[in-house]
């Protein structure tokens, strides 16, 4: 589970919704299974995210498997 990226969206008020219009997906579920560790995020679609909504956090941050400490 990428539980930094699913902490930022909830307090940036950003649905996961949001993340699938600007990835292009049409079915929520697909982003819901990418946060959730199903299945992973392709690099470009991190960067993505990263610069729509969180241009202040690192890539290495957002992404990681394991939750880190938000400074």
């Amino acid at each position: 589970m990428l539980k930094n990226l699913e902490v930022a969206l909830s307090e940036k008020k950003i649905t996961r919704s949001q993340v699938a219009s600007i990835l292009g997906y049409t079915r929520y579920a697909t982003i819901s299974d990418k946060i959730e560790g199903k299945t992973t995020f392709s690099f470009d679609e991190a960067l993505k995210i990263k610069r729509a909504f969180f241009p202040e956090y690192e890539l290495e941050f957002l992404f990681a498997k394991e939750e880190l400490q938000i400074a």
